[in-house]
C-alpha cells in the first residue's frame, strides 16, 4: 500500500517536474525530546511509581501468607490447609484485579498526558512539511515502513520547531 502510494505520488509530482521530497519522523522520540514531553513522561513515571506503591503491600502480604502456608503445610489440618489456600487464591485475585485496574488507569493517564502533545506535534509536522516543501512525511514504525535512510529522518527538525512554538 505504501509503495503504491509512493508510486502514485512520484508519478503525480513527476508530471509537474517537481522533486519528490520525503521525510520520516519518530513521534515517540520527538515527544520524549520536547520540553513538554519530558515533563509528561516524568509525570507518567511518577504515576507508575505511585501505582506500584499501592500494589506492593498487597504483594508482600500475599508472599508472606504463601511462605507461612509452605512452612505450616504439613502440620495444618486438611480443612485449615484448604481455607488458607482459598485465602491465598482470593488474595491473588484481588492483586490481579487491582493491577488490571491500575494498568487501565495508567493507560488513560498516558493518553491524557501525551494526547495533546501528539496533536500539537502533528500540527508542527504539517507546518514544517509545508514550509520545507516535503511531498510527504511518514511516521517511523508505521505499518509498511520497513526501512528508511537516516538522511530522510526529520525528527530533529520537528523537535526544534516544536520547542520554538511552545
Amino acid at each position: 500500500v505504501l509503495l503504491g502510494l509512493a508510486a502514485i505520488l512520484v508519478w503525480g509530482t513527476a508530471a509537474q517536474d517537481e522533486a519528490v521530497k520525503i521525510g520520516v519522523v519518530d513521534i515517540d522520540q520527538a515527544i520524549s525530546s520536547t520540553t513538554e514531553g519530558k515533563a509528561a513522561r516524568e509525570e507518567f513515571a511518577r504515576k507508575q511509581r505511585d501505582a506500584e506503591a499501592k500494589v506492593q503491600p498487597m504483594i508482600e502480604k500475599y508472599q508472606a501468607l504463601e511462605e507461612d502456608l509452605k512452612q505450616k503445610k504439613f502440620v495444618l489440618s486438611d480443612e485449615a490447609l484448604f481455607q488458607k489456600q482459598l485465602d491465598l487464591a482470593q488474595m491473588r485475585n484481588e492483586i490481579e484485579t487491582k493491577m488490571k485496574e491500575l494498568e487501565t488507569q495508567l493507560q488513560l493517564d498516558q493518553k491524557r498526558l501525551e494526547g495533546p502533545l501528539t496533536k500539537k506535534l502533528v500540527e508542527v509536522i504539517e507546518s514544517a512539511g509545508k514550509e520545507a516543501g516535503f511531498t510527504m512525511i511518514l511516521r517511523r514504525g508505521s505499518p509498511g515502513l520497513l526501512y528508511t535512510r537516516e538522511a530522510l529522518d526529520v525528527t530533529d527538525l520537528i523537535i526544534k520547531k516544536y520547542n520554538q512554538k511552545s
